[in-house]
């Protein structure tokens, strides 16, 4: 029997590495992003058209590469960050892998452009698929020019599984912020499709994350320091008050390196228990420096998973780092129990006159009178007495006024608190028939069975058959902004809400461009709220973000899908009994009324006969 195991070709090899480096065209920016930061670059410019898939150029004025180099860095494992397995332990540099460029150049038609400073002349190479076209020397700028075209053109499979170009966008906007955000010291640009996105100049860190995020996270954010023998932590922090209903900007950065950990994620939420909605979610840019051997960051191809030697500890830390941020800026309630507010004020100075403080009234006072009445001075401290001849008339004017807005006593408020009973209900005219429990489960009964309803759900039904129907018969109804409300987004977002903006004015919305990522919402739906119209945007273009591209009559049920899901009322919200009748009426009038569009439970019957058994 012949033998069967056989070396790999390079271009398969490179093609396989390619699936675990290169999975899509954000994947290639971080590549090349972490190579021009390595190679000491002060202003990188990224070029993509069709979301990457066509074309993906980054631009820097680093160090620049020999022609030997320049050949040299399409080789596998082949790097200058590393040369023995020692010098794992102490990576400081972004990348050191050595499968980058060998892994783009095998899925793509790859040039290559690169002089050094010291050199009259550079070097042009052109790859396609791991094979060298060609090489040549070339009059270009000092540093480096990577141009990738047409990513995965040999690899069709893997080409048709890439998202949208909105989602596709989306990714490359987050290792372009993930680059960013830590090197605010390096100048950035982003042009997509022939349009600039993003022109960033060095500037300190807080600069460049209002320069991201905008201008209005300014009053959002609050600083981060912690300083240990451990690790050191630093950054920003979001205020309680802004938490979001989706996760939007969290950022944990080791050592200029971007990093996911669940772990110390969990630490930040928890430092936030109790000061936020269950439901929302903060945001954070944080920053921890800490000594390259307490740290493995060689356990992922693509480098975001690191392993930390003291986890236990790093954990406390930033969870004690955040709450004491929060403590320090005033965002929780702090008592001062030594500090007597009654002797506060500073005692009379020696021979100074004790003025009685008195009020000033005009019982005579008619204000369809413009002449000016004598006005009379009465002691705070003392009550007229019959020797004054106008002791009546100063008591007069008291007899009218009525104490207004005084604080119900504990015990009205109790009172107020306590569910009526049904024969007060009845009493009342309500129905005893549809209860609401705990703000959230809505009982009624039939003949045979007790229902019990989940509200939110139910009403989340509910909207997507009404929007539904709408978007067909073109009869939304919507309801007219008092005054606009600005609407101010990432520009992932806004690329998102430009792409749905038909299925948004057919649902009822009044949506127009005012600026770059910046829109106007003139009317909103009629059952929708305009409390936080900031933050229902941000839900719902959340809930679109990860819908894959398909037919379009796929895309709009997934799109009222998500806006029935971001407008419809919250399990904590108490109703009023209309609401709950009509609720309860509309559900039973749904084509499916016992799931949501998502295929969770709106309800669930109990049957007479299987509540007698519990009470025997």
């Amino acid at each position: 029997m012949p033998d069967i195991i056989k070396l790999l070709p390079d271009s398969v090899a490179n093609q396989i590495a390619a699936g675990e480096v290169v999975q899509r065209p954000a994947s290639a920016v971080k590549e090349l992003f972490e190579n021009s930061v390595d190679a000491g670059a002060k202003d990188i410019k990224l070029v993509i058209k069709d979301a990457g898939k066509t074309l993906i150029q980054v631009i820097d004025n680093g160090c620049g590469m020999s022609e030997r180099d320049a050949r040299m860095c399409f080789e596998r494992h082949a790097t200058s960050k590393i040369q023995t397995a020692n010098d794992l332990l102490v990576i400081r540099t972004l990348g050191f892998r050595g499968e980058a460029l060998a892994s783009i150049a095998s899925v793509a038609q790859l040039e290559l452009k690169t002089k050094r400073i010291e050199d009259e002349i550079g070097t042009c190479i052109q790859i396609e698929g791991s094979e060298v076209k060609s090489q040549f020397p070339s009059t270009c700028s000092d540093g480096t020019t990577i141009s990738v075209r047409n990513l995965f053109y040999n690899v069709p499979a893997r080409r048709n599984f890439l998202k949208s170009n909105t989602l596709e966008l989306k990714y490359i906007i987050d290792e372009f912020f993930r680059i960013a955000l830590v090197h605010p010291g390096i100048g950035f640009t982003f042009i997509n499709n022939e349009k600039i996105l993003y022109k960033l100049t060095p500037s300190n860190l807080r600069q460049r994350v209002l320069s991201l995020l905008g201008n209005h996270y300014n009053q959002k954010l609050i600083p981060v320091e912690q300083s240990s023998a451990i690790v050191t932590i630093s950054g920003f922090i979001g205020k309680p008050e802004f938490a979001k209903k989706s996760r939007g900007e969290q950022y944990f950065f080791t050592n200029n390196r971007f990093i996911k950990s669940p772990y110390l994620h969990h630490a930040v939420e928890n430092a936030y228990q109790e000061l936020i909605p269950k439901d929302s979610y903060p945001t954070y840019l944080i920053y921890l420096t800490i000594d390259p051997k307490m740290i493995d960051v060689n356990i992922h191809p693509t480098k975001t998973e690191i392993n930390f030697l003291d986890m236990k500890n790093i954990y406390a830390i930033l969870h004690s780092s955040v709450r004491q941020s929060i403590g320090k800026y005033n965002l929780t309630p702090s008592f001062d129990f030594e500090a007597d507010k009654v002797f506060s004020t500073p005692p009379p100075v020696k021979g100074q006159a004790i003025k009685q403080p008195t009020i000033t009234i005009d019982p005579t006072y008619n204000p369809f009178e413009k002449k000016v009445k004598p006005q009379i001075e009465i002691p705070l401290s003392s009550k007229p007495g019959k020797a004054d001849p106008n002791w009546q008339q100063l008591y007069d004017p008291l007899k009218e006024v009525k104490i207004a807005n005084q604080k119900p006593s504990l015990q009205t408020e109790a009172a107020d608190q306590s569910l009526p009973d049904i024969d007060q209900q009845a009493a009342s005219g309500i129905s005893p028939g549809i209860l609401q429990a705990s703000n959230r489960f809505i009982i009624t009964y039939t003949q045979n069975d007790l229902i019990i309803i989940d509200q939110q759900n139910a009403h989340e039904r509910i909207l997507y058959e009404r929007f539904i129907t709408e978007a067909r018969e073109r009869s939304a109804y919507s309801q007219q902004q008092l005054l606009p409300q600005t609407l101010n987004l990432t520009a992932t977002d806004s690329a998102l809400l430009k792409e749905f903006m038909n299925d948004f004015n057919a649902a009822g919305f009044e949506i127009a461009e005012f600026g770059k990522d910046t829109f106007i919402i003139s009317a909103i739906p009629a059952d929708c709220s305009n409390e936080d119209i900031q933050g229902l945007f941000d839900s719902m273009l959340e809930s679109l973000q990860n819908y894959p591209s398909g037919p379009n009559t796929e895309k709009h049920q997934k799109f009222v899908q998500g806006i029935a899901k971001s407008l419809a009322v919250s399990r904590n919200r108490k109703l009023h009994q209309e609401e709950l009748i009509s609720l309860v009426g509309n559900l039973f009038a749904c084509s499916v009324p016992h799931l949501t569009p998502d295929g969770k439970p709106t309800l669930y019957k109990i049957g007479y006969d299987e509540l007698e058994k519990k009470f025997k």
